[in-house]
């Protein structure tokens, strides 16, 4: 299994979390996240949202994410499955599960990683609602985010 996927369609996230763990007894700390579709977003209604990238460079850059916090931390694995393409309300955006031998590596590594793909992957979302679209713009806030890293 590839420990990154940029997809179009829709992901399990206990399939995901199956397929790390699946014989493994040297696991002692599984921490994941899913990031989901909202209806709203600054107090403004969204009915869709699309995301944009550019094919290869995404990939690459969210292997080096998790090559980052794989040096940074003592991890079994790393998944993270991102999709791409139009998203209704409700419907899941991204999956990022770390293994580890160790509760506290696993979940500051599966933060780290949720920081930097906010900040670094090549994504562009575009939100939808009854009356307009509108590109997002990057919020200081994931970048004050990533920067606690340093």
């Amino acid at each position: 299994m590839s420990r990154v996927s940029v997809q179009q369609h829709d992901f399990d996230p206990g399939a995901e979390l199956a397929a790390l763990t699946d014989g493994r007894t040297d696991i002692g700390a599984a921490v994941s996240f899913v990031g989901l579709v909202r209806d709203i977003h600054g107090g403004e209604s969204v009915t869709a949202l699309t995301l944009d990238h550019y094919p290869g460079m995404t990939e690459r850059e969210l292997e080096k994410i998790a090559d980052e916090a794989a040096t940074r931390w003592l991890l079994d694995d790393i998944r993270i499955v991102h999709r791409f393409g139009r998203m209704l309300p409700g419907e899941r955006i991204v999956l990022v599960i770390v293994l580890s031998a160790h509760r506290r590596a696993a979940f500051e590594a599966c933060d780290f990683i949720m920081d930097f793909l906010k900040t670094r992957a090549p994504f562009w979302k575009c939100e939808e609602s009854s009356h307009r679209k509108k590109w997002v713009s990057a919020k200081a806030s994931d970048d004050a985010d990533a920067d606690r890293w340093k």
